[in-house]
């Protein structure tokens, strides 16, 4: 899906180098879809599959001394070694380090095959975990921010900003002022309706800000802290003074004992597509369900999700390895994550789920035979509607038989 992206990425496993043409980082569909395209997280900023912007950052502080891990800015900070960068089937997996603390920084998009509840959610996960390198305790924190391109088309569109209340979690929410929705079709254009989430547990003691990013930024990189006041200048265009929302963890004394923290980065898009004169909403939605619905249910269900996507990805990818070797598989991983990444799964009127992928940059059109045609693999032989209560099915074997066939032909 990501066909205007194009980067340097080196994707190491145990043997040579794997190069796909960008990292996968936030993949549901093609509004809600970020990519990293650069050989580090640090190099470049991510970016949206048609190229433009859509900022995601962050920043680890350690005894004082603040690293970015993702991101170019702030430029004047050093960047913290990054050592590898795995591509699996339903996560991203990233590591850096120093001769003080070693980070592991996960990006878990569940998307699970025989779980089309979990598979439809526009929820990705991430999770810092840090360590100590060198035996001695450490003081850590982390930073991260979204920029306000996730929910505009352009940058001279105004958003509009707000703390809601979620039982259970601290959440941020951000949205374009003028709600066009469904009020465009073409190829190179991102959402501007619905609404960006970010939200932690209160278990975590998260601190969160809205706020314009270079200070933000600025502040945790000098003692940790953040605005300690939300940004008042709403409405405003988003390239006016960069408002993100922003959000840090104090992990306190980091030893050999490893400490995580993680967030749910969310978008509810509220309608999906308009289909026969009907507007479809998102599949999660059926049934009336609401933005508050989907995090909580998110952050409940996350335990029991990432022990399922670990186990998935592990035994996926040694089928795989089994049939192609190590290459074969890290070019999977990358196909499935595109295949999802360029799909929308929507409701009709009975609540039924109905799956449309959206072309890449081809007249903006939906569901196009030159698309279904290297995507049928995957769908014909995962059959993740079909498959569900039907004792014995086993979508992730068939799913090894249907990208040999599909790799095969191509």
């Amino acid at each position: 899906m990501s066909g205007t992206v194009r980067s340097q990425v080196t994707a190491t496993g145990a043997g040579k180098p794997f190069r796909p043409p960008a990292v996968p980082l936030v993949t549901h569909d093609s509004y809600f879809s970020v990519w990293s395209p650069a050989d580090r997280l640090t190099d470049a900023g991510t970016t949206h599959w048609t190229g433009k912007t859509h900022p995601l950052r962050s920043l680890l502080r350690v005894d004082g001394q603040a690293y970015r891990v993702m991101g170019t800015e702030p430029a004047a900070l050093p960047a913290l070694p990054q050592i590898e960068v795995r591509v699996l089937p339903t996560r991203t997996l990233y590591r850096f380090g120093n001769s003080q603390v070693v980070l592991a920084l996960t990006f878990l998009t569940p998307a699970l095959p025989s779980d089309l509840e979990a598979l439809a959610r526009p929820v990705t996960y991430l999770d810092w975990e840090v360590g100590s390198a060198d035996s001695q305790p450490h003081s850590v924190q982390v930073y991260f921010e979204c920029g306000a391109e996730l929910a505009v088309n352009l940058p001279q569109q105004k958003v509009v900003w707000e703390r809601p209340a979620v039982a259970g979690l601290k959440t941020l929410k951000l949205c374009s002022k003028d709600q066009r929705i469904l009020a465009k079709k073409g190829d190179d254009l991102r959402i501007d309706w619905g609404c960006l989430y970010l939200a932690a547990t209160e278990d975590q003691h998260p601190r969160m800000a809205i706020a314009r990013g270079p200070e933000a930024r600025k502040l945790f990189a000098e003692n940790g802290g953040l605005p300690s006041r939300d940004d008042a200048s709403c409405p405003r265009a988003v390239r006016d003074d960069a408002p993100v929302l922003a959000v840090s963890f104090d992990f306190g004394r980091v030893g050999q004992q490893a400490a995580s923290r993680r967030l749910m980065l969310a978008y509810d898009d509220l309608y999906s597509i308009k289909y026969f004169r009907s507007r479809l909403r998102p599949y999660w939605r059926r049934g009336a369900a609401e933005a508050t619905d989907l995090l909580q249910a998110a952050a409940r269900d996350y335990p029991a999700l990432a022990q399922r996507c670990r186990k998935f990805d592990e035994d996926l990818m040694a089928d795989l390895t089994r049939v192609g070797g190590e290459h074969y598989a890290l070019l999977c991983a990358l196909a499935y994550r595109q295949t999802f990444a360029g799909n929308k799964i929507a409701a009709d009127a009975k609540g039924m789920p109905l799956l449309f992928p959206k072309e890449n940059f081809s007249n903006g059109c939906i569901s196009t035979v030159d698309v279904l045609f290297p995507q049928a693999p995957f769908f014909a032989h995962l059959q993740p509607c079909a498959d569900q209560g039907h004792a014995g099915a086993d979508p992730r074997l068939r799913l090894v038989t249907a990208m040999a066939l599909w790799l095969r032909a191509a």
